[in-house]
């Protein structure tokens, strides 16, 4: 049987309060590259088609509740522990045959090719009951210790406070990640109690259970960086930075040119094209996709914005949530663009901002053109054709069209439709008056005088 047909469940704890955090956000909610931990972990979990999903909260972490919906959440009114936990998904999971996993919503890394290591392991021979991830930290500081028998399985996991001097010497560490069997797992539940030093109900302790009934236990080794838990804030930028590093590798590997790797910023889900060139301190929140031989030039900011081939943006452009950039479209300095199409081949390169537009292809957007989206109450929609040319500085008042081909003179206030090809112009009408600037100047010098002598 193959690991992907391996019937798997998996619980999350997520109870955790976060105190060190210092925050009214619970724990897992907090973001690393714009998602909450607990979204990476349910995000990594997704491919191995788990058959259900329970998260275990604490009372009042409705934010967490919504952040997971549709699976299920069982409530941990205290928190005695892991054993405890688990054993408040009881009633969400119910009965289930195959391999239980059990993860943590603090500790976002954990990657699908470790989980399915988990379940393949399960799925041997040896049938164990319990296989347990396994870490060789380089500060083991006061991990549990994985003992192993000497057949490599394994015997025990000792607390670090219950630990003697010989097994805190082991360097191979608790995760907390498991892999147990759906069948044995309640019965090895029920079996925890609290007379230890922390007077909690430890889910490390269905090991020595499982080994009492003759099934066999195990380990699956990963690496230190993929287990990491977040309890503060110091950690928390300690993990966003891990992930940027790794995500700016994976870019680069999977094409595309960073130019200056450290000072670009990537959201969980932003998709890159290949041949995409990046310039120096450029952020992508989430919701981006970027199409081949794009470039992105320095100091740009992009949200829920699609960047088709061969376009240009920036410098210092901001893209938000909504925006569609065509093929071969400029989106320049100081630009901003919200939920508009802009055409393939337009261009917008100078101190604009486009909100609710449709912009047609090869029109041409004059410098401190703005559109006027918003009336106070509602949103109206502007839309231009295509070989549109707007003139610098113009205001577009929506709801209001401009044909294909019309030409908006610098300077407009344009409150009405433009047909095609025709020229709009709406200013005041441009008078002067013959010498009026000195007499202007001579009189005014006068006033000055007069007020200086009283």
């Amino acid at each position: 049987m193959s690991v992907a047909s391996q019937p798997t469940a998996a619980i999350i704890l997520a109870a955790g309060k976060g105190t060190r955090m210092k925050s009214a956000l619970p724990k897992v909610m907090h973001r690393i590259a714009g998602r909450t931990m607990v979204g990476h972990v349910l995000a990594n979990l997704a491919p191995l088609g788990s058959a259900s999903k329970v998260v275990v909260i604490a009372p009042g972490m409705d934010q967490v509740a919504r952040e997971v919906a549709p699976l299920s959440t069982a409530v941990q009114h205290e928190q005695l522990g892991t054993g405890h936990a688990v054993g408040c998904a009881r009633e969400a999971l119910g009965t289930f045959n195959g391999t239980v996993l059990v993860l943590y919503g603090d500790s976002p890394f954990i990657s699908t090719a470790t989980l399915e290591a988990l379940v393949a392991r399960r799925s041997q021979a040896d049938n164990p009951a319990v296989v347990v991830l396994g870490m060789r930290p380089a500060d083991p500081a006061k991990y549990g210790r994985l003992i192993l028998d000497a057949a490599g399985h394994l015997d025990r996991i000792v607390e670090w406070k219950e630990a003697n001097a010989e097994e805190r010497a082991v360097t191979l560490c608790n995760s907390g990640v498991m892999a147990i069997d759906g069948k044995a797992l309640w019965p090895l539940i029920d079996r925890i109690d609290n007379k230890n030093a922390k007077g909690e109900y430890y889910l490390t302790d269905i090991v020595e259970f499982a080994r009492r009934d003759g099934r066999s236990c195990a380990v699956v080794e990963a690496p230190e960086g993929e287990l990491m838990g977040v309890n503060s804030r110091a950690e928390l930028a300690i993990a966003e930075a891990l992930y940027q590093d790794q995500r700016r590798l994976a870019a680069m590997d999977e094409g595309a040119t960073l130019i200056d790797p450290k000072s670009v910023f990537f959201a969980a889900d932003t998709r890159l094209g290949r041949d995409v060139v990046i310039g120096p301190n450029v952020v992508f929140g989430a919701g981006v996709e970027v199409a081949d031989d794009v470039e992105i030039r320095s100091f740009c900011h992009i949200e829920g914005t699609k960047i088709a081939r061969g376009a240009v943006i920036g410098p210092f452009a901001r893209l938000r949530p909504g925006a569609e950039i065509g093929p071969d479209a400029h989106i320049g300095n100081f630009v901003e663009v919200k939920n508009s199409i802009v055409g393939a081949g337009a261009k917008a390169n100078h101190l604009s901002y486009l909100g609710d537009a449709d912009i047609g292809a090869k029109s041409n957007i004059g410098a401190g053109t703005i559109t006027c989206n918003y009336d106070g109450y509602l949103k109206a929609r502007t839309v231009i054709g295509e070989n549109a040319f707007i003139g610098s500085n113009s205001a577009l008042v929506a709801p209001v069209r401009i044909g294909d081909g019309a030409i908006v003179g610098a300077g407009s206030v344009i409150t009405r439709d433009v047909d095609a090809d025709a020229i709009a112009v709406a200013r005041g009408e441009q008078v002067a008056r013959a010498g009026r600037a000195r007499d202007f100047r001579a009189q005014r010098q006068k006033l000055k005088q007069d007020k200086a002598r009283k």
